[in-house]
């Protein structure tokens, strides 16, 4: 039987879920939190499979939390559930640590199999995203500015994009602001914009 967290900030899609796997006879809801300092308090206190995560989620996001449970929790597999464009974050997703990415417009059916696949050692992604990773091919605009943004780079930018201050980035990233300060210019160079607007600007096309 897996063991499975949900971490999403909407109470719908968490009840949902819960409705979802009531029957299930291979997976077993333990906890669902909506925030990413939940998420890992719940890991101290109660044994995991696998963690069922959205990229938003307040406090610590989703990809930040993949740093800690590479770290603290190497045992507990992640595997994003997300509605945020999935050829922007998917590999990044990937790159920091989870061993799957589903995209919120899937059906129930693909949910369970790609929680079977990563419970059973493997890496779940789409068939489109597979096909970017083995041939390098770019979906679309937003996916040729991704690639040029390693995971930490598209952190910062996704806490800036909101309005978070250095101070606040920081703070949640556990570098201090001088780094941040250095991460946004890399950011400007690599996005080619000379200011936070462009930058945020730039930020939402990803998102779009």
């Amino acid at each position: 039987m897996i063991k499975l967290l949900i971490a999403d900030p909407h109470p719908i899609v968490r009840k949902g879920l819960e409705h979802l796997f009531s029957s299930s006879s291979n997976i077993k809801i333990v906890g669902s939190v909506d925030n990413g300092n939940d998420l890992l308090e719940f890991l101290k206190k109660e044994s995991v499979d696998i963690v069922l995560s959205e990229i938003d989620l307040p406090k610590l996001n989703g990809l930040t939390v993949l740093r800690y449970l590479k770290t603290d929790y190497p045992n507990v597999k992640a595997v994003m559930f997300s509605s945020q464009p999935e050829e922007v974050y998917g590999l990044n997703a990937i790159k920091a640590g989870a061993l799957g990415y589903i995209s919120k417009t899937v059906n129930i059916i693909t949910i369970n199999e790609a929680l079977m696949k990563v419970h059973e050692g493997g890496v779940y992604l789409s068939n489109e995203l597979t096909q970017q990773l083995a041939f390098g091919s770019r979906v679309n605009k937003s996916g040729s500015f991704f690639k040029k943004l390693s995971t930490r780079e598209t952190e910062v930018l996704k806490l800036l994009a909101i309005g978070k201050k250095n101070k606040e980035v920081s703070k949640e990233l556990n570098i201090n602001e001088k780094t941040v300060s250095t991460y946004k210019a890399r950011l400007m160079r690599k996005l080619k914009v000379t200011n936070m607007v462009d930058l945020v600007n730039q930020a939402k096309l990803m998102d779009s």
